[in-house]
């Protein structure tokens, strides 16, 4: 089958990511291929996810030019959240702020590489933290604003990192983290600037969440790769082996790993052989 590539769906089922990869209206479930060799041949076409139009490059992970100049959602703000600007009314879309941005985000930790402090939407648990290959994560506050997010995003990234190292995370599972005990020893390291954050911005707008549970995450993967190779259609016209296992948004071959988000918009081939 063929399509344009989306970043593939996940859900989490009885604490295993399950995939599922998105060719144009068709969804391919990826666990049960697990194991087969699968090819993915890109057709020389490039279509901008948001418009749809032809493009011979893709920008920030599937849109144009033009898309990615105008689209709020493609916005150096949504890199990082601490320069929102939609209180200075400079916002790209303002409707697309209130219905993104000026909503109920989450800061977590979580273990993918490594420990490490992030943020996303309540709508996106848990899909942001199989997004990034985590094995645990857990949420530690709930903010009123991506504004709010990376004020204290960055205000823990100076103990903890705030991304993850790819290459790594593709390697195999970190070691488990204690998170409640990580968090509560960055609680107490940042507890000055978070209360003085909570003053700036208000109680109401940063809540200190307590008693959370920590989701653990498994991975449908045979065999981690001893040396990361990275494949991209840019340079492959094919890319093709035995899929020993999915891992964030890679998919994790006998001849590489290629990141499927990465690609969104690029029309490909889709096949599976035993």
């Amino acid at each position: 089958m063929e399509g344009n590539l989306r970043k593939m769906r996940t859900k989490l089922l009885d604490g295993l990511a399950n995939y599922e990869l998105p060719l144009s209206d068709e969804h391919v479930p990826l666990n049960e291929v697990i194991g087969k060799s699968v090819s993915l041949s890109y057709l020389g076409l490039i279509n901008c996810t948001h418009c749809g139009r032809k493009t011979k490059k893709s920008f920030n992970q599937g849109y144009c030019y033009p898309c990615f100049q105008r689209l709020a959602q493609c916005d150096s703000c949504i890199v990082s959240p601490q320069k929102c600007h939609y209180h200075e009314g400079t916002c790209r879309e303002p409707a697309w702020g209130d219905e993104h941005c000026m909503i109920d985000h989450f800061v977590y930790l979580a273990n993918t590489s490594g420990l490490k402090v992030g943020i996303t939407r309540g709508s996106q648990v848990p899909t942001r933290w199989i997004d990034q290959g985590a094995t645990q994560a857990m949420p530690i506050f709930r903010v009123a604003s991506r504004l709010d997010s990376g004020l204290v995003e960055t205000t823990f990234a100076e103990h903890v990192a705030d991304k993850t190292a790819w290459q790594r995370m593709l390697k195999g599972a970190s070691e488990p983290r204690d998170l409640p005990v990580e968090r509560q020893h960055l609680m107490d390291i940042c507890a000055d600037a978070i209360r003085a954050l909570q003053q700036e911005r208000g109680l109401d707008a940063i809540t200190v969440l307590e008693d959370q549970s920590v989701t653990e995450i498994d991975y449908p993967v045979l065999t981690y790769p001893s040396k990361v190779k990275s494949m991209t259609f840019d340079k492959l016209p094919e890319v093709s082996g035995i899929l020993q296992g999915i891992k964030g948004q890679y998919l994790i071959l006998d001849s590489g790993v290629i990141n499927i988000r990465r690609h969104a918009g690029y029309r490909v081939a889709f096949s599976v052989t035993a």
